[in-house]
């Protein structure tokens, strides 16, 4: 049963979005920790939508103000996210800049997994009904260390691509590097440009 679990958290964690454009990009350009804090960042984000779901408190995010605040700054986080990824494909710059993306991998993991409402709304529908399915059948202890394989499972796939990326960086040129970088601004402003027009929708509608 935990690692069915497990393989839950895989799942959830492997279909292509904006995490991994990101963690992508980073493992590819500065190496596995960069991407791998981008993973860790997105992971506590992840961590902390379960919890408010297990206390109860995701109800207030269907409130219509609550997704239209989402939808906005998540666009926000994702197009700026994206026009820095292609200025920094210059890899003059990047190298430049490589400590302070050291820094701000987490920052960019954590604030893009928090604010995309695609994300949450995820979570508010998967998580909250394992949550309704097990707690009516298990105790708390069991509710834990199954919530736990699915952690586990997220995790061990952002180890996977984090490795996969730094390890595939060493046969990239810098055309190719180049490329990567802005293919993946692009993927992370088509998703902000995506989200702002859900937020446009949602306030003309």
């Amino acid at each position: 049963m935990f690692f069915s679990y497990i393989l839950l958290g895989l799942s959830l964690s492997a279909p292509i979005g904006p995490i991994n454009a990101a963690q992508l990009e980073k493992g590819v350009r500065y190496g596995f920790f960069h991407a791998w804090l981008v993973g860790l960042g997105a992971m506590a984000a992840d961590g902390l939508f379960m919890l408010l779901i297990y206390f109860g408190l995701a109800q207030y995010v269907e409130l219509p103000l609550v997704k239209t605040f989402l939808w906005c700054f998540g666009a926000f986080v994702l197009i700026y996210t994206g026009i820095e990824s292609m200025t920094a494909a210059d890899s003059s710059r990047a190298s430049s800049t490589k400590s302070s993306t050291k820094k701000k991998a987490f920052k960019v993991g954590f604030f893009m997994a928090l604010s995309n409402p695609l994300n949450i709304l995820f979570w508010l529908g998967i998580y909250g009904s394992i949550l309704a399915e097990i707690s009516s059948s298990y105790e708390q202890l069991q509710l834990l260390i199954y919530s736990g394989g699915i952690f586990v499972g997220i995790m061990i796939w952002d180890l996977t691509m984090a490795g996969a990326a730094s390890w595939s960086r060493r046969w990239m040129t810098s055309k190719i590097l180049k490329g990567i970088s802005m293919a993946s601004g692009i993927v992370l402003i088509g998703f902000g440009v995506y989200f702002g027009f859900k937020a446009f929708s949602m306030i003309i509608g």
